[in-house]
């Protein structure tokens, strides 16, 4: 994304906040002009002290008040500036953010599928952080440093031209200078941005399957891959805090050229009686302020660099294809019977990686399906495409009699209940988790569903029982508890059609024969697609799917496969050999 593009969008959240933009740049003109206004003061008290015995104590007084009030005023107007400042930042921000996470909601999953978390938790977070700070600095410093020019300019004109003449020749130094380094920095922050991101995503990953780094002891292949990327993170930062960080000195040395210049300068004007040694002093004093907004103005550059570069990447990901939306006139699935039709299904993640190929099936309502293979056959990827988490590249998936795709994702979701392998809790009670898919079920009704799963006897264990609360990865619980929850989160919706995707692998056998009489009952009159490795699970399927490389080479029910002698029955006998 070019700087131009990304500070156009940027100008674009700013819009809305137009009130205290404009409050903002008066408040620094105002302060501007009064910080300008004092060594007009400063030098007219210089030239009442004329000679040894000769001041005017009465007339420097006056001004001294005079000086006093300005300041408090000035100090008024820069605390209300700063406090605008603040709030166009930090509302801008949020307002991003806000549009950044309600994009990820929207987004689809093979985008999900295919970039890091941590790197999409460190544009969210880190870039918009880094994002905040160069706004905030524009605004604070950017704004008032160029109203200072503009203003200091002035001042010195009316005072005296020639001088005037000598600071503006100097000063085009500063934006050679400043040119230059902001050509070169923006590319390398680019590179921090992006390495930072890199970071975040292997330490997001480490942290979170530490015990399968301790399991294979991977430990010291982790801090490897650690010390390469954060090598990489030193040798790109320091670069871009090199280059930025030569700005300072370098228009330091601008300023103390344009100060020298109006000294000597000046003093022979003032030899000559063309000014006052008052004005002088005065004109000096300009000289330094007009200098130092350029020291400042471009600090802000290279730091306003590295936030347009995060900027850039935030905007990014907001600016993602989301997912295609429901169509104008989707269909609301109500009451479904459970029909589901797939007729010459076609569907591969990459297209150079053929999966699914013309896959065909009918399923009538009430009927349960079972579906295995090997690993990586396609079984989870039909599952995918029943709960239309991808669309199908071509051929289609009825539901009573309706493409899914003309029916709204969330009327069709809400028709599955669905209990997958991985298991997913949020952090709250044990009593939310169990009622995600029904907010409004009762307190009997949620214990009657912990029941059926079999999850009210440990759940009764816990300290505080259903008002217990557990993280997002279920804290202290088990992985068979925590597969219960699940369960039992379905078992209260009880949806007209189910998927249980390998829905009891963590639980143990006694516990799985018990669930499986209470799936039994759920199954009754409802359509069902079981997807299973222990094929002991899946005998009583109505219709058993032997997939593979994306393709059914058998299909009937157990009985009628094992008298095949065919892929199923070898899988079968496979695992009760003996």
């Amino acid at each position: 994304m070019k700087q131009k593009d990304t500070i156009l969008k940027v100008l674009h959240y700013i819009r809305k906040y137009g009130f205290q933009v404009i409050l903002s740049l008066v408040l620094a003109a105002l302060t501007v002009a009064l910080t300008l206004y004092i060594p007009i003061l400063t030098g007219d008290a210089v030239d009442l002290i004329v000679d040894k015995g000769l001041v005017d104590m009465v007339g420097i007084f006056a001004i001294m008040k005079k000086i006093a009030i300005v300041m408090v005023i000035t100090a008024v107007g820069q605390w209300v500036m700063n406090t605008c400042n603040n709030y166009i930042t930090y509302h801008v921000v949020k307002d991003i953010r806000e549009d950044a996470f309600r994009k990820l909601e929207r987004l689809p999953l093979k985008y999900l599928d295919s970039k890091a978390y941590g790197d999409i938790v460190s544009r969210v977070i880190s870039d918009v952080d880094t994002f905040a700070d160069g706004l905030l600095m524009g605004f604070t410093q950017l704004f008032t440093g160029v109203i200072t020019i503009l203003g200091t300019l002035g001042f010195m004109l009316v005072t005296n031209v020639p001088i005037t003449l000598v600071v503006v020749c100097i000063t085009p130094v500063s934006f050679l200078v400043a040119k230059f380094i902001a050509t070169r920095t923006y590319s390398m922050f680019k590179l921090q941005s992006e390495t930072r991101g890199e970071q975040t995503s292997l330490i997001e990953e480490m942290i979170g399957n530490q015990k399968i780094v301790k399991i294979f002891s991977q430990e010291k292949a982790v801090k490897e891959q650690f010390a390469e990327i954060n090598g990489r993170l030193e040798k790109c930062s320091l670069k871009a805090i090199f280059f930025s960080s030569i700005t300072n000195p370098a228009t330091r040395f601008v300023n103390s050229l344009v100060y020298a210049g109006v000294g000597i300068f000046g003093a022979f004007i003032a030899i000559k009686g063309g000014i006052s040694v008052g004005r002088l002093s005065c004109f000096l004093s300009y000289a330094n302020q007009y200098t130092k907004p350029f020291n400042e103005i471009s600090g802000v550059v290279t730091e306003l660099q590295n936030a347009i570069v995060c900027a850039s990447r935030i905007f990014e990901l907001i600016e993602e294809e989301p997912q295609v939306p429901d169509k104008a006139d989707a269909k609301v699935l109500t009451d479904a019977e459970g029909n589901v039709k797939l007729e010459s299904v076609y569907f591969q993640y990459v297209p150079e990686k053929k999966l699914i190929q013309d896959f065909n099936l009918i399923v009538k309502p009430g009927q349960r399906v079972a579906i295995v293979g090997p690993t990586g056959c396609g079984k989870t990827t039909v599952i995918n495409l029943l709960m239309r988490f991808y669309d199908v590249d071509s051929g289609s998936i009825k539901v009573d009699g309706t493409d899914i795709r003309d029916i709204t994702r969330g009327s069709l979701r809400t028709s599955y209940g669905m209990v997958l392998q991985d298991t997913w809790l949020r952090s709250g009670t044990i009593r939310d988790n169990i009622r995600m898919g029904k907010p409004e079920a009762s307190e009997e009704e949620v214990i009657a569903a912990a029941k059926a799963a079999h999850a009210h006897s440990f759940i009764k264990r816990l300290p505080k029982g259903y008002d217990t609360v557990i993280t997002e990865d279920g804290g202290g619980l088990s992985q068979g508890q925590k597969q219960l929850l699940c369960i039992a989160r379905v078992m209260l919706c009880l949806p007209p059609m189910l998927i249980l995707d390998e829905a009891t692998s963590s639980i143990d056998t006694r516990t799985e024969i018990r669930i499986q009489k209470a799936f039994a009952r759920m199954m009754e009159g409802r359509t069902s697609f079981i997807v299973a490795h222990r094929l002991s699970t899946i005998r009583e399927a109505d219709i058993i799917l032997v997939m593979k490389d994306g393709n059914i080479i058998e299909q009937g029910n157990h009985e009628t496969l094992l008298e095949k002698g065919g892929f199923y029955a070898q899988l079968y006998n496979s695992q009760f050999a003996g």
